[in-house]
């Protein structure tokens, strides 16, 4: 089985941050890094070379697969921020919808910066996740 790709590390956030070109995703990863840091009550860690996240969940897939992962994160990308807030169920998406303007992968959200979102809806959509992996997964912190 292949070996996960996104593992905690020991780098330094705020050095991964301060190396971001762009002024805009650097404050931008900061408000977002006082945010997740709020309602998880967690400290940012780096997960691989660009993924912060906050907290850690063990998951086992049907498959077998099986890993840790953040309960929430986020990664400055140069196109845009990749936000790891959506739990994939369907009960949220009536949330996502109104986040406000942003495109969507498979796992995660992509914003060009954060005045394009509402931080309410952020906020409740951040809670949603926490709570999902809480009921269906191993929290580990």
């Amino acid at each position: 089985m292949a070996k996960n790709k996104t593992v905690f590390t020991d780098e330094s956030v705020i050095e991964f941050i301060e190396k971001l070109e762009n002024e805009t995703k650097k404050s931008d990863s900061y408000q977002l890094i006082h945010l997740m840091s709020e309602i998880t009550g967690q400290e940012p860690k780096m997960w691989g070379p660009s993924i912060i996240g906050f907290g850690q969940y063990h998951y086992k897939y049907a498959s077998g697969h099986e890993g840790d992962a953040p309960v929430l994160g986020f990664s400055p990308r140069k196109a845009a921020i990749s936000l790891y807030v959506f739990s994939g169920a369907e009960e949220h998406l009536p949330t996502v919808e109104k986040l406000g303007k942003f495109t969507m992968g498979k796992a995660c959200i992509y914003v060009k910066k954060m005045s394009d979102i509402d931080l309410e809806v952020l906020n409740e959509l951040m809670q949603q996740s926490i709570d999902f992996v809480s009921e269906k997964y191993e929290r580990i912190s």
